[in-house]
């Protein structure tokens, strides 16, 4: 009993260096138990996979053969660590023939894909930048329509993974995230994506999944990290600072569309089988003797543009990707325009939304559908757009929809919430 007094004694004593002591115990112990928690997702999604690599296949059929490209710049350089410890092993026990292909520097993504070989499947393994990258080399490609049609998958590793949310479970917990993006690939569901196509008048397409963006909500949210002392005020300073120096910050533009197009019923890929050889002879001599009569050709319509004038505090053009598995009439894009009267109270609030969300909008909100829109702004002070969280230099484009482009894998799971969603 006394050595107790004793001890508690010296701790009243030193009660600076106890609460010091106190303080780094409990740390060191939170994260010793975070990185045991994250050992145990490690290995029940390790089990999930040996699963896979377990079933038989025939002796004439091979292994399933998947690309993937890495960005081991993103996350503040950590992708690289990130994917060996969490995503790698997965494949690998799941029976996967992987070849990893790492890039050096930007860009180098469209590249490797004018150069790569057909695959099973393809898997991008970083964030919103490398991914559109990747699309956007695969659709430069000459063999694009055969090339397109190979599933892909998004394992995310960056900043910013806007697409994650609607292919995957969204956790806290980033070691949680890549290992079910991982085994979300592995069950093989895939969900169709829009795609936009977005050109200039000299410069080559850019295609993106989620969007572009122009406007001062845009170019507010690009100066927030500068002000990472101010903590969670960051966001409110950012658009208030701004206010300070130019108000209102309204932009003129104006935009042509073409009305939104039905969409075709989902049915599956039949391979026609060919006739019978007797048919097919007889078919050939009623034809030879009895030649069809040419239809007349068609004349087309032309095609109807609408025009609208704009002032705008900020316009977007996305696809309707946050929801894939929602059932549409129209195959369409939506261009949202924020109003120009917005006071600077509402101008911080409705910042503060679309820094979460960049595609949140407000009851003033303007939105058109369309299936392609010419967006005309003026030569001089456009600034920038955001084509998928990417900055590129604002100028006037042609975007064109791209109807379920592309195949992503996406998790059952979060395919059934995003069905209750709908529901």
């Amino acid at each position: 009993m006394a050595r107790v007094v004793k001890v508690f004694g010296t701790l009243r004593n030193h009660w600076k260096k106890s609460t010091v002591a106190a303080c780094a115990l409990s740390y060191g112990g939170h994260w010793l138990y975070g990185k045991h928690c994250d050992n145990l997702l490690r290995k029940e999604a390790c089990l999930v996979a040996r699963q896979y690599g377990r079933q038989q296949i025939s002796p004439q059929e091979q292994l399933r053969k998947a690309t993937v490209i890495l960005n081991p710049a993103a996350c503040s350089g950590k992708a690289n660590t990130l994917f060996e410890k969490n995503a790698a092993p997965i494949l690998h026990l799941a029976g996967v023939e992987v070849t990893l292909v790492k890039t050096d520097y930007e860009g180098q993504a469209k590249k490797l894909m004018e150069l790569m070989e057909q695959t099973d499947m393809l898997i991008v393994a970083g964030g919103d930048g490398t991914l559109q990258e990747v699309i956007t080399g695969l659709l430069r490609r000459a063999d694009q329509e055969s090339f397109s049609k190979t599933p892909i998958g998004f394992i995310p590793l960056g900043s910013h993974n806007s697409l994650s949310e609607s292919l995957h479970i969204l956790s806290d917990n980033q070691v949680k995230h890549i290992t079910s993006a991982t085994l979300s690939i592995l069950q093989g569901e895939t969900v169709p994506l829009d795609v936009l196509q977005i050109k200039g008048e000299k410069e080559q397409p850019v295609f993106a999944l989620i969007g572009l963006r122009w406007g001062a909500f845009r170019d507010v949210a690009a100066t927030i990290k500068k002000y990472w002392y101010l903590g969670p005020l960051k966001t409110k300073a950012a658009h208030w600072f701004s206010t300070l120096r130019e108000w209102p910050q309204v932009r003129e533009a104006s935009v042509s569309y073409l009305a939104p197009t039905l969409r075709p019923p989902d049915l599956p890929e039949q391979k026609s089988q060919r006739p019978h050889l007797m048919y097919r002879i007889a078919h050939r001599l009623k034809n030879y003797w009895y030649p069809p009569i040419p239809e007349p050709p068609k004349v087309e319509e032309p095609e109807r543009w609408n025009e609208r004038m704009l002032s705008t505090l900020e316009l977007s053009i996305h696809t309707q990707n946050k929801n894939p598995v929602q059932t549409r009439i129209d195959d369409s894009l939506l261009v949202c325009v924020e109003p120009d009267s917005f006071s600077v109270g509402e101008f911080i609030t409705v910042g503060e939304k679309k820094a979460e969300d960049a595609t949140a909008l407000t009851r003033k909100s303007l939105k058109l559908e369309a299936s392609a829109c010419q967006l005309n702004l003026p030569e001089e002070g456009a600034g920038f757009y955001n084509i998928d969280n990417e900055e590129y230099e604002a100028m006037s484009v042609e975007v064109t929809l791209l109807p379920r482009k592309l195949h992503f894998f996406c998790s059952a799971e979060r395919r059934e919430q995003l069905l209750t969603q709908v529901q």
